[in-house]
């Protein structure tokens, strides 16, 4: 997984969606808190999700929360994953990644994603436009030389 501001720094830095608190929430401080999106960089995988990474405008570096997301329909991941129904649910309705070692607030950042950020349409969107982006450029890039190649 690529972070796609590496790749499209003034779109991301545009369009990264930003969680504010006001107030603190379950022991989480007031603040600004990014998504930070997280894309597939194998050129032959076409898996239509995206990995976002919560981190604290304070503290940039700490990731707080992994969540996976998949905007197909469960017909897309079935297919894509047979024999897997809990982790095709999972993706569809978003979920932490098991894989990634989260904080306390991961489980809060995951509801709020889930009942607020998921509810944004156009936000969704986004998230399509910026993994067609990703792949695109992939597409175009050279191939990466392997050691048998020199």
């Amino acid at each position: 997984m690529t972070a796609f501001i590496s790749r499209f720094p003034e779109v991301a830095k545009r369009e990264t969606r930003v969680l504010e608190t006001r107030y603190p929430r379950d022991g989480l401080p007031a603040g600004s808190y990014g998504y930070l999106e997280l894309y597939c960089a194998d050129p032959t995988c076409d898996c239509r999700r995206v990995l976002l990474q919560v981190r604290a405008e304070a503290q940039p570096k700490t990731v707080l929360a992994t969540i996976n997301y998949g905007w197909e329909s469960v017909a897309f991941y079935t297919q894509l994953l047979p024999g897997y129904p809990k982790l095709v649910r999972q993706l569809k309705q978003a979920s932490l990644d098991p894989l990634i070692p989260q904080s306390r607030f991961a489980p809060l950042f995951l509801r709020l994603f889930q009942t607020v950020v998921l509810q944004d349409r156009a936000y969704i969107q986004r998230l399509q436009r910026h993994y067609a982006m990703f792949k695109q450029h992939l597409a175009q890039e050279p191939p990466a030389s392997s050691a048998n190649d020199r």
